[in-house]
Parts: C-alpha cells; sequence; structure tokens
C-alpha cells in the first residue's frame, strides 16, 4: 500500500463524515484521501445521537485538534495523551475522560479504514476516577424549589418526578404521545420505549397543565403562555433562578434519582427508568438512599 503522511485532523474529518455520527455510511468506503468534504456534510446528514451528546462531542472534538489537529497519527505516542490527560484533568477530569475515549474511538477507526496501522497511543493510559453521584433530593428540597419556579418549570419538575424520565425526554412529550390510556416515551439516550399509564397524580399533573388558559397551543405539553415549548436553555435558567431563591443546589437530572428511590421497590423503578438490567437500577437507589441494614441487636 503506498504511505500517506494523515494526519489526526484527516482521520477526524472522515470520521465526522460518515456513519459514527450520521446516518450515511457511504463516505466509510471511498478510497484513502477522498473523504467527503466535513462541515456540510456533517451538518446536512441525520445524526444518530441526540442533541447533547452530540454538542458534547463537537466541543471533545474542538479540544483535541488544538492539540492533535496537525500532528501525523504516526507520531502520537502514550506519553503524548498522558500529557494531555495530566494537563486536561488540572481544570476538568470528567472532560478529559470523555475527550481521551473520543480520541480513542476516532483513532480505532482511523485504523479500520487503513490511515494508520500504528497501535492505539490511548492503551494503556489510564483515565481519572470518577465519583459516581450521590445527591438524594428530599421532600422539602423539591417543594421549595417548584413553590419558587415558573409554571413551566413546575409543570416539568412534575412530569420528571413521576415519570422518572430525563429533561430532554420530558421536554420533547407531545400531546400525541397521549393516547390509549399511557404517556407514551422514546428516550433519546437508550431508545427505549415504555408507556406510563395515565392514573393517578400523573394524570391529574396531566390535566392540570392541559386545563391552563394560554394565549396559543403547540403540540408540546410543556410550552409557555405564547404556544413556545420550553427549551433546554430556558428549563436551566428558570430553573436555576428557582433553587437560587429558594437556596438549594440540587440539580434538574437529580429528580430522575429521586423518582427510582422514592417508589421503593426496585422491580417498579427499573421498569419506570427503563433500565436494562436490575444491578443498574440498585447501584442508582443505594449510591443516593444507602442500604438499609440490622443493627448488631
Amino acid at each position: 500500500m503506498e504511505s500517506r503522511n494523515y494526519s489526526f485532523d484527516s482521520a477526524t474529518v472522515a470520521l465526522k463524515s460518515t456513519k459514527i455520527l450520521t446516518h450515511d455510511c457511504r463516505s466509510a468506503r471511498k478510497p484513502l484521501g477522498k473523504a467527503a468534504p466535513p462541515t456540510r456534510h456533517y451538518k446536512s446528514t441525520h445524526m444518530l445521537k441526540s442533541v447533547r451528546p452530540r454538542r458534547d462531542n463537537n466541543k471533545e472534538l474542538t479540544n483535541l485538534l488544538r492539540v492533535f489537529g496537525h500532528m501525523p497519527i504516526e507520531s502520537i505516542a502514550p506519553m503524548h495523551i498522558r500529557q494531555y490527560m495530566d494537563l486536561r484533568g488540572q481544570v476538568a477530569r470528567v472532560r478529559a475522560n470523555c475527550e481521551k475515549a473520543l480520541f480513542s474511538h476516532i483513532f480505532n477507526k482511523a485504523r479500520e479504514w487503513g490511515f494508520t496501522t500504528a497501535q492505539n497511543p490511548c492503551q494503556g493510559v489510564k483515565g481519572f476516577k470518577e465519583t459516581r453521584r450521590s445527591r438524594y433530593v428530599t421532600d422539602e428540597e423539591f417543594d421549595r424549589v417548584r413553590a419558587n419556579a415558573h409554571c413551566t418549570v413546575v409543570d416539568a419538575m412534575d412530569i420528571a418526578l413521576l415519570t422518572g424520565q430525563r429533561p430532554a425526554d420530558v421536554l420533547k412529550i407531545k400531546r400525541t404521545d397521549i393516547r390509549d390510556g399511557a404517556l407514551w416515551i422514546v428516550q433519546n439516550k437508550t431508545g427505549a420505549r415504555l408507556g406510563i399509564e395515565l392514573t393517578g397524580a400523573l394524570a391529574a399533573v396531566i390535566e392540570r397543565i392541559n386545563q391552563r388558559s394560554r394565549k396559543a397551543i403547540s403540540a408540546f405539553l410543556i410550552q409557555d403562555e405564547n404556544g413556545q415549548p420550553l427549551s433546554q436553555g430556558a428549563l436551566r435558567s428558570r430553573f436555576d433562578k428557582a433553587r437560587t431563591l429558594a437556596k438549594v443546589n440540587f440539580q434538574f437530572r437529580d429528580i430522575r434519582a429521586k423518582a427510582a428511590t422514592d417508589t421503593g421497590d426496585l422491580a417498579h423503578s427499573q421498569k419506570l427508568l427503563a433500565h436494562k438490567n436490575r444491578k443498574m437500577t440498585e447501584h442508582y437507589v443505594r449510591a443516593r438512599a444507602g442500604e438499609r441494614v440490622k443493627p448488631l441487636r
């Protein structure tokens, strides 16, 4: 095979133009050195990932390309990865781990597609130890934030608590998702599908939302008085304002963990959160509620 001095940047361009981030697999079969135009192709195709992971990957790529973008692939060694991790880890250890994972993914694809035969320089380079989030939101904390929140945030908090769904999945709920006596959800992160029965408090909350007077009605369940759906940015801003007024510090995503913990039934929590296995749910709950044990006597 003819030798070519490919850079990390050229491998990244090929990756961004193919099936890893898009539905278009044809670019991966193009001859070496003929990757599709990166930016136009990347932006004009449908993404496999949801908005948040895609946005995170773009930020990670920007950081990686600042350091490795013009280095020939063959010249990147484990010591360079270690140096990058040590420097990046001084300010953002979790992000450093994510960036290393993305680098490794790109490099593996570069090997598969013939950009290089070198070993992945991430091999043997340890990432930083991450501590799982263990914040449990008490009923009193939840109620204090809720009492200071905009009505759209109240709606989102109530739906999140009663369904145990992630913020993005709560915001994307449409009125047409409410049918046949259930609220039907397809999770962005996992693609899991579930129908949550419209009974009890959940039915009451949805009825309250539907009965609220407003100037316009949109297709989305959670919307403002003008019919505009609540965006993630608006949710974050309004939620931050409410928790500041309430003098309580927890994140909106912690409500999902509260829902899982408050059921008191691991089997129920597993189904509600759409976890694939019970161990995942057990760890999720115990990290926040702790494990209840009997005394010696």
